[in-house]
């Protein structure tokens, strides 16, 4: 192999994908490693960020392993959204970081309620417990010496980047992160002072907003000193390595994303879905489900089933499955579609009902709550949905999402398009322009069926 590439890191949840992105847009080496966050509590989610760097050196060691002496141009990174890691001016972090599964803040919410009306409707988001916000709010009320050592409140990829490049500022972010924190005004597109105050922390913790493509000073990487740009929120830079730039595109890993590009900023008074900054200068709208894949690793799990007898299960069961309907909200749902509170489960069975019922009924009912998560952004247009995400690789799984969206459904064999998606700003940030290989799947056109319609119709009713 020859010439320069571009890598992108995506620092997840639960592991840390790197791509090595050549300049036709071809990822020509990967590597990854698994970790676990702690849940010192029930409800708590929390990581040392050693992990995170831990987890990129070995990595990235595997992957320049196998470059064969290429040459690493840059550096991109992608990051797990929300939660909140206090720094010190030295870019160490003062305790663990709080993650976006953690719901420790659900009681700070009451500070955003009693926000001013138009102050509230200017961050035009849901209030979840897990934003960045809230956590800090939490913090600021029971551990102030935490808040009261720290310099700046990041987000996860910053928090790595500052470990990775020394030297470099401290305090910097980019808006695809800032503007997902229930902190930022999405109208005036800044810092909002009134969250700020909400939060009970000083300004000065908040970081600076630059550019996603910035680069903010160099690491070393296979013996050399690589630049390394400011990166993005890990939803808006699957966008970018998709080039989803109108439509609609659907995610669908552990969770759902059901996300719209081009999304116009406006007050919002009590929003069920979000509102973001992209890494580009626009903005997409976002419904979010955390039962996704999720739900159907747990009815294999209960069923004792490989992902190879599932999919069988739904191609051989007819659609409507028997009668039976899933409701897939296992852990509860952030709102719109679900509530915290509600759960999941199967109804409408009968001594008829098989096994393969069961399957197809979980199968139909996540695709359910993805096209009640896809109605309520709007924007109907018949185009062709774009589809990526692990769960969604198996064309079962896109026929009954294109029957039950009734619109053709496309998916991009993009295997880690957060990672892919910060090569690329890695490229732009040194004035390359990589456009990723996305190598499309075949359309998969909708097939109406009115066992499969009345089920969407009782499903919607709760019944």
């Amino acid at each position: 192999m020859t010439g320069a590439v571009f890598l992108g890191a995506d620092l997840g949840t639960s592991g840390l994908k790197v791509v090595a992105l050549d300049d036709a847009g071809d990822v020509v080496v990967e590597a990854e490693r698994d970790y676990a966050y702690d849940r010192p509590a029930p409800g708590r989610a929390e990581i040392d960020v050693r992990v995170w760097r831990t987890a990129f050196d070995a990595a990235v060691a595997e992957l320049v392993a196998g470059l064969g002496g290429r040459t690493v141009r840059a550096l991109g990174l992608s990051g797990q959204m929300h939660g909140a890691v206090l720094v010190d001016d030295g870019g160490r972090p003062v305790r663990p970081a709080l993650l976006w599964p953690d719901g420790r803040a659900i009681g700070e919410l009451a500070r955003w309620r009693r926000l001013a009306p138009a102050d509230r409707a200017a961050l035009a988001n849901p209030l979840v417990a897990g934003m960045t916000g809230p956590l800090l709010a939490w913090l600021a009320a029971h551990e102030p010496a935490a808040v009261a050592r720290a310099a700046a409140v990041l987000l996860p990829k910053d928090a790595l980047r500052v470990a990775l490049v020394p030297g470099a500022d401290v305090a910097v972010t980019d808006r695809s992160d800032a503007s997902a924190t229930l902190l930022w005004d999405v109208v005036a597109d800044g810092w909002s002072p009134a969250a700020t105050g909400a939060a009970g922390v000083p300004a000065e913790l908040l970081p600076v907003v630059r550019g996603s493509a910035e680069v903010t000073g160099t690491t070393s990487i296979g013996g050399a000193e690589v630049p390394v740009v400011v990166g993005g929120a890990d939803t808006p830079l699957a966008l970018l390595a998709a080039g989803t730039a109108g439509g609609l595109q659907v995610n669908l890993g552990t969770g759902a994303q059901i996300v719209r590009p081009g999304w116009t900023p406006a007050p919002a008074d009590e929003p069920s879905t979000h509102g973001y900054a992209d890494v580009s200068g626009g903005w997409y709208a976002m419904a979010a489900l955390q039962n996704g894949g999720s739900a159907w690793t747990w009815v294999r799990e209960v069923l004792g089933l490989g992902w190879p007898e599932l999919v069988t299960a739904v191609r051989d069961a007819a659609p409507g499955a028997g009668g039976v309907l899933f409701r897939p909200f296992l852990t509860g749902e952030r709102g719109g579609v679900a509530g915290p509170d509600d759960r999941g489960g199967w109804t409408g069975l009968s001594a008829a009902t098989t096994r393969g019922h069961l399957v197809r009924a979980a199968v139909e009912g996540v695709a359910f709550a993805v096209a009640a998560a896809a109605r309520s952004l709007g924007g109907e247009d018949g185009a062709p949905v774009v589809v990526t995400g692990g769960a969604a690789r198996a064309p079962e799984v896109q026929q009954v999402l294109a029957d039950v969206l009734d619109r053709p459904v496309r998916y991009l064999r993009l295997r880690s398009a957060s990672a892919i998606g910060a090569a690329v700003l890695a490229a732009r940030g040194v004035g390359a322009d990589v456009e990723p290989q996305r190598r499309p799947g075949p359309l998969v056109e909708p097939r109406p069926d009115p066992r499969l319609a009345d089920a969407a119709r009782r499903w919607a009713g709760g019944r």
